[in-house]
């Protein structure tokens, strides 16, 4: 049974999709078979895949709509263990549309329930905001990882998202918890991010990952290429950083 992980923090700008996109690409490397499903109407994971969004007819919306089975919307091993379930901006239309549909929290754990067995991992990058798809997307999780950049409003927000987590667990998904915390955008050479680490461990009882992610113009670099980190730049600190998630990653749900 694949484990579905919801990469949410409700803060733009926080290396949720570089996240999703270079974990996802990791744990494929490592040679899990991963489903990337990306919830953003921005649409950056999949461009950030080298797809692009704007020519695209089957994607994650007419799939949550019902035009679409979800396995002809699926890219199948873009690359080597790694396939997408993209999305366009179409995908804004369907925050206002899923508040009119019944059981409208569980539409995407129904559509992933029909191809979970075939992954090892389903990884969700959901939308910077609380709204009805990052609900949807926690509702099919079985665990939330939260990016954090090292800046001095770090912390601000994070109990807002604690507690619709919280509420989620106790209305729609019991056995949600929160897979822990991992900090981006780290630079070594500034007080601010060692503060912010120390800051966040102090007020924090949930898992903080070991793996702390640079910040890294390779990483920057590789979306404007279509690429992962780790294809784009195999030996920068990005690749090793996100390698070393990932086997956290795997580590944590018990598997060697």
């Amino acid at each position: 049974m694949s484990r579905i992980i919801a990469i949410a923090n409700q803060k733009g700008g926080v290396g949720k999709t570089t996240t999703s996109v270079n974990l996802s690409a990791c744990l494929a490397e490592a040679g899990k078979k991963v489903l990337l499903v990306d919830l953003d109407p921005q649409g950056n994971t999949t461009s950030g895949l080298g797809v692009d969004k704007n020519d695209l007819e089957k994607t994650v919306y007419e799939v949550i709509g019902g035009e679409l089975d979800i396995k002809e919307a699926i890219l199948d091993d873009l690359f080597e263990n790694l396939s997408l379930l993209p999305a366009n901006r179409n995908l804004a239309g369907a925050e206002i549309e899923l508040i009119t549909t019944e059981n409208m929290q569980y539409i995407v754990k129904e559509k992933l329930g029909e191809v979970r067995e075939e992954y090892d991992y389903i990884i969700l990058d959901c939308p910077p905001a609380l709204g009805m798809l990052t609900v949807n997307a926690m509702t099919a999780a079985d665990s939330v990882l939260v990016p954090i950049q090292c800046e001095f409003y770090a912390l601000d927000g994070l109990s807002q998202l604690m507690y619709t987590i919280e509420l989620i667990q106790k209305n729609l998904n019991p056995d949600l918890y929160m897979e822990g915390v991992v900090f981006t955008m780290y630079d070594a050479r500034t007080n601010l991010s060692l503060q912010v680490v120390e800051n966040v461990k102090d007020n924090l009882t949930h898992n903080i990952y070991k793996t702390i992610i640079p910040r890294n113009v390779r990483l920057a670099e590789a979306p404007s290429h279509g690429l992962p980190i780790n294809l784009y730049d195999t030996r920068s600190t990005g690749a090793e950083s996100y390698r070393l998630l990932a086997e956290e990653v795997i580590s944590n749900g018990g598997e060697e």
